[in-house]
């Protein structure tokens, strides 16, 4: 029932955002898009193939660039969480870099690398590093003490309670600091894409902004946005809602 009425609110929101468009349209005489002019923009670029090579060669690059990313700031914020000194010496930089927009990476890796694939990957690597380190750092310090005494009670080793006991109980953060770095990285992509001529999301905006084409700019940030929510819905929701259910976290229904 309430999923019913959650799913009624918000095609009732969607709806009145489209009357507002369509109003918002008309009133600037053509220079914003009708919801019509998007939607036609849309089907040309999914019928022409446009749109679904631009979407796998993205997807690609995320699958490359988070992977990496994912995986480097996990092992960072493992050790910041592990070692002191090297969080005494590093994570107050490692927290610095994480609010440091992707965009300003830009300007350096196309001195490193050129408008190239590299560069793109650099830019969403480094997008999602430090997001993903510090949020694996402040996972395994939260993990309650009681927990890691009853380990060490019931003889654990420390080497077992490390992975049998603070891991699985930091997992639900973890997870959570995985979507956050995932976000980060889809948004240094399109950055990245905006300056390198190979397929891809942020390359389809770019030649609507050259043609001047304000329908196709639209159409392209609304495929971008449903990548995202896509990614949300399809990984990252269902894999918290496994782990809290197996952790118990989840409240009642």
């Amino acid at each position: 029932m309430n999923a019913n009425r959650a799913a009624a609110t918000r095609l009732a929101l969607i709806g009145l955002v489209l009357v507002a468009w369509a109003l918002l349209a008309h009133g600037r005489g053509g220079s914003l898009p009708s919801p019509g002019q998007v939607g036609a923009a849309l089907s040309r670029g999914i019928a022409d193939g446009t749109v679904p090579r631009a979407v796998g060669a993205s997807l690609l690059r995320m699958f490359v660039g988070y992977g990496a990313a994912a995986v480097l700031g996990l092992m960072l914020g493992l050790a910041l969480a592990k070692w002191l000194w090297l969080e005494q010496s590093f994570g107050a930089l490692a927290l610095s870099l994480q609010t440091l927009p992707s965009i300003c990476w830009l300007p350096l890796t196309l001195l490193w690398f050129g408008a190239s694939e590299g560069a793109v990957l650099v830019i969403v690597v480094l997008g999602a590093l430090f997001s993903i380190a510090t949020a694996t750092r402040d996972a395994l310090r939260s993990v309650p003490p009681l927990l890691i005494q009853a380990g060490q009670t019931l003889g654990a080793a420390p080497r077992a309670l490390y992975f049998e006991v603070i891991l699985p109980a930091a997992l639900p953060a973890l997870i959570g600091g995985l979507r956050v770095g995932w976000s980060f990285a889809w948004r240094a992509l399109m950055a990245g894409e905006l300056i390198y001529s190979g397929a891809g999301l942020g390359r389809v905006l770019d030649q609507g902004r050259k043609s001047g084409d304000s329908a196709q700019i639209l159409a392209t940030i609304l495929v971008i946005l449903a990548v995202g929510i896509a990614a949300n819905a399809v990984l990252f929701n269902p894999l918290e809602s496994a782990v809290r259910r197996r952790w118990g976290l989840t409240g009642p229904q």
